[in-house]
């Protein structure tokens, strides 16, 4: 077969097993993430090894294949922006940015410091702890509609914490990359200056030019003018992030949709994108990431070292927001929810992973404990929010089934479950 004729079958192969997994995963009653991830594991080294089956000669496809899912980074980002609400994050105060930022420091500091105990460089280890802050709320949200208990106190901070959490991880990752990139010649004042100069430009542009420049061509006779542009403004916007402002190409794409979020047409383009996102380049970029990790690599220090791994993910995240919306008010028992809520890992550790993983910051054996790490947070976040829940004591009060209804259904319009 032609590269042309391989590359159609493999994307096939790949959208057709990714959909089918993520389906069985959620008749299950976990996220489709999970069953996506747990497919590219099985399709990947590790089991079946698509790339290497006799009917795939030509190298190139294994190449295009992870340069179209890096596209899936890009849109997945823009939609995870595009979910930011700066004025509801406002409002949710003081609980929401303490435990967010709480819930960045913690893992940082204790992934370092358990990586640094596995014998891992410096750098390596910061950046493990880096891959650790963040968090993947749809699961959890999910999880507190089906108890109806999203719109509660601690459910509005969870999700104020988490959009804290994501810029955070944004930034700080922009800025490890900028100051420690092997290429860069650079002085660290003339990184720091490219950064605030390009934000300097690109935020009135952002806040100001995009929306007007948008109606004007929602106005135009052009066949999904609207998706169109935002998709360009969105690629144009990753370029110009790492291009000129030195940052990760996935903050221009994260800033994209939020200066899109803010107009009027955000629900039109969240329809567009999620269809155009999720029906191919996001189902290519979680597969990829099961396609890339080979567990025969796991040897016995690897296998402690994720053990050690996963546990560091689950306390990090419970002391560190916890601690943080108990010193901003909550009861410890409400802190404790907000804690568990943020153990989740998803698809913005597997995006940041995967950066490490080519950049040569993190090894193979350590990536394919962070992507097992990633399932095993994923798999325990909703078993750990029942239990938490069903010790609920004087703090809370039970609810009436229609009170609950309610909550549920208003719960919708605060979050949004990717797949």
């Amino acid at each position: 077969m032609s590269l042309t004729l391989q590359l159609i079958l493999v994307l096939a192969i790949l959208i057709v097993v990714a959909k089918a997994a993520g389906l069985i995963s959620t008749r299950l009653k976990q996220p489709a993430v999970l069953g996506e991830l747990l497919a590219g594991l099985l399709l990947g080294p590790t089991l079946i090894n698509l790339f290497h089956l006799p009917f795939i000669t030509a190298p190139e496809t294994e190449e295009i294949v992870f340069e179209l899912a890096e596209l899936g980074v890009i849109l997945l980002m823009f939609m995870a922006g595009l979910e930011v609400d700066i004025e509801e994050m406002l409002h949710t105060g003081r609980i929401a940015l303490i435990a967010g930022v709480l819930g960045v420091i913690a893992p940082l500091l204790l992934g370092a410091v358990v990586s640094l105990a596995f014998n891992q460089s410096a750098l390596g280890s910061i950046f493990i702890g880096l891959i650790l802050t963040a968090t993947s709320v749809s699961i959890s949200a999910q999880t507190l509609l089906e108890l109806g208990v999203l719109k509660r106190r601690e459910g509005l901070a969870l999700l104020g914490a988490a959009v804290v959490d994501d810029v955070l991880v944004i930034l700080v990752l922009s800025v490890f990359l900028a100051v420690t990139n092997p290429d860069g010649s650079n002085s660290l004042v003339t990184i720091i200056g490219s950064m605030v100069l390009f934000l300097a430009i690109i935020i009135p542009v952002g806040l100001w030019l995009l929306p007007r420049l948008t109606y004007r061509i929602e106005r135009l006779p052009i066949s999904e003018g609207v998706m169109a542009w935002a998709i360009a403004v969105t690629l144009l916007f990753a370029w110009a992030s790492e291009a000129f402002g030195q940052v990760a190409a996935i903050t221009g794409a994260f800033m994209a949709g939020v200066f899109f979020g803010r107009t009027r047409l955000r629900h039109e383009i969240s329809h567009g994108m999620h269809t155009v996102a999720y029906a191919f380049f996001v189902p290519l970029f979680l597969v990829s990431i099961g396609l890339k990790v080979d567990a025969r690599t796991l040897d016995l220090t690897a296998a402690i070292f994720m053990v050690a791994i996963t546990l560091t993910a689950i306390v990090s995240k419970v002391a560190g927001s916890g601690l943080g919306a108990r010193l901003a008010g909550m009861q410890w028992s409400q802190a404790l929810r907000v804690g568990v809520g943020m153990i989740s890992r998803g698809e913005v550790g597997l995006i940041v992973a995967s950066i490490g993983l080519q950049q040569g910051l993190i090894s193979e054996s350590v990536f394919a404990s962070i992507v097992i790490m990633v399932l095993l947070t994923t798999l325990v976040t909703p078993l750990l929010l029942r239990r938490v829940f069903a010790t609920q004591t004087t703090d809370t009060q039970e609810k009436k089934p229609s009170q609950q209804s309610k909550e549920s259904t208003d719960g919708n319009e605060l979050a949004r479950v990717g797949d």
